[in-house]
């Protein structure tokens, strides 16, 4: 993906460019920005092209959310801020806003809000338990850095995100147990989307992803107080540390299921 701008600054004539244009060797995305050689463009490169279109834009909100791997959910449009007023384009939204050089980042040549930034930005339409997962991912993925946070919400009093963003810090608790796997985080996050408690996870059942998983499961029953069929007595056993044989049979083939699903849909591709 390349700019004319970039194309000029290398030292190719505006005329040069168009023969290429002509030829196909370019193929024309935005105004302004071409696919070199061809058109079948991945969800990166026409996240770059709507940059390169919108520059001195960066990718903001949901947009670097999916790039810093904060979200699960790869957003329909591309959100971008730039320092001067843009009108809507469907599927590119530009945001208005002036970013200190502290909150810009490049990720794999894609110029981005940094981790702080998105998810101030993300703070006045998401609830805080969102919010702790997305600083739970940075976390995992060592991306989480308290101090920036702090520096940011020094020098934005007038952000609207700002007072959620000061109280999801204040009462963000990191998870205790590294999840290994993206099937665990899977789980995780289907726990905390219904509402409920995060499932502990138990040291003795972690030989493996299914058996972590496992012990994900067995440790949630114990919180909900209510096994197969709705009987809290048929998994009271779990909360003295051991499995009886209903949660195990009835946990059993749904892990072996979702083992067999993650290893046919394999990790999901990493821009970060």
């Amino acid at each position: 993906m390349v700019s004319v701008r970039q194309m000029v600054e290398l030292g190719h004539a505006r005329a040069t460019i168009g023969v290429w244009a002509q030829d196909g060797k370019l193929h024309r995305i935005h105004r302004g920005v071409y696919a070199v050689g061809h058109t079948s463009l991945t969800w990166e490169g026409r996240c770059m092209a709507a940059v390169l279109a919108n520059s001195p834009a960066v990718a903001s909100h949901k947009t670097a959310a999916w790039i810093w791997e904060l979200r699960r959910w790869r957003p329909g449009r591309f959100d971008l801020t730039a320092p001067t007023r843009r009108h809507r384009r469907e599927p590119i939204v530009v945001h208005f806003a002036r970013l200190a050089p502290e909150d810009r980042a490049v990720v794999d040549g894609i110029p981005v809000t940094s981790v702080a930034r998105t998810v101030l930005d993300l703070a006045p339409d998401e609830p805080t338990g969102r919010l702790h997962q997305m600083m739970d991912r940075a976390e995992e993925r060592k991306t989480f850095d308290l101090r920036r946070f702090d520096r940011l919400l020094a020098r934005v009093g007038g952000h609207p995100g700002r007072v959620k963003l000061r109280y999801a810090l204040d009462t963000f608790k990191p998870e205790q147990v590294v999840l290994r796997s993206d099937l665990e985080r899977r789980f995780r996050d289907l726990v905390l989307a219904a509402g409920l408690q995060t499932p502990r996870l138990d040291s003795a059942y972690e030989q493996s992803d299914a058996l972590r998983l496992f012990a994900l499961a067995r440790s949630h029953a114990c919180d909900l107080g209510a096994g197969v069929g709705g009987d809290p007595g048929r998994t009271s056993r779990c909360c003295e540390g051991r499995v009886t044989p209903d949660v195990r049979y009835a946990t059993r083939g749904k892990i072996a299921h979702l083992e067999r699903r993650r290893r046919a849909i394999g990790p999901r591709r990493s821009v970060a």
